[in-house]
């Protein structure tokens, strides 16, 4: 059976997470039901990671099996036409090697997460950024966020119902900047690491926002790691402001020919 990648943008808001669950709207089971109009059968699509309820895709990768010899291009479009009205698009699809796996041929994951800073509601960003109306210190969650990087026991910054096996994992980045948007100012934080835990990266942004507006220190994120107690975790950030922003393998099968 043909194997082929796809590159999907999507707006969590509607959906109870990427996973498919039983009668609730989920982000592949959309998907599935897509190819079910392509190719009449029961579908199973492998993602590079499962976002929460309310998460974003700017660049999540799948796989799917078919059984019709489709071409990239065609396949894309005939996706986006049955997608409709979900807020879900197929940005890129590429044939790929049977033994490609979206999942565990991946090695990196990069999330983007943004904090909103303004007073006034947000009303074109609604649903799509996390709100605040203090102004962050930005040079201040910076600092903070260099004591995450690295390999460390981020239990501290792991949900209670993670289910992986160790929670060992090495933060290849955590960049914290300032964003003058046309909204209003914004803290975008980049996120990088081959895997992560559950709701990690929204433990560090909870975290570290608590260090942008004073109610937290620099050297707390420090102690907070070091004591690899979830208590020591600041309050985990809402999901509307995070982004899965892409996934990076040895080879890009979305790269020009």
């Amino acid at each position: 059976m043909p194997r082929y990648a796809l590159k999907i943008e999507y707006h969590g808001g509607p959906f109870v997470g990427w996973q498919r669950q039983r009668a609730q709207h989920s982000v592949q089971g959309a998907i599935e039901a897509a190819l079910a109009k392509l190719e009449p059968r029961d579908h199973t699509i492998a993602a590079a990671g499962r976002t929460d309820a309310g998460v974003h895709g700017l660049a999540q990768v799948a796989h799917c099996d078919m059984e019709r010899d489709w071409s990239p291009f065609r396949l894309s479009e005939a996706l986006n036409y049955h997608l409709r009205p979900d807020p879900v698009a197929i940005l890129d699809c590429a044939r790929v090697a049977a033994d490609w796996h979206a999942r565990f041929s991946a090695r990196e994951r990069r999330y983007l997460f943004r904090i909103l800073m303004r007073r006034a509601p947000a009303t074109h960003l609604e649903g799509l950024v996390w709100q605040v109306k203090p102004q962050l210190d930005i040079a201040a969650m910076q600092a903070a966020a260099v004591h995450l990087v690295g390999k460390h026991d981020f239990t501290t910054f792991r949900s209670t119902i993670c289910q992986a096996e160790s929670p060992v994992k090495t933060l290849d980045r955590l960049d914290v900047t300032l964003v003058e948007g046309t909204h209003g100012p914004e803290a975008q934080f980049d996120v990088r690491a081959r895997s992560f835990l559950h709701n990690q990266v929204r433990s560090f942004v909870g975290t570290l926002e608590r260090v942008g507006a004073g109610s937290m220190t620099v050297d707390g994120v420090r102690d907070a790691l070091e004591a690899r107690n979830r208590a020591a975790c600041g309050p985990v950030s809402p999901p509307q402001g995070l982004y899965l922003a892409g996934v990076g393998y040895p080879d890009d099968p979305f790269a020009p020919a």
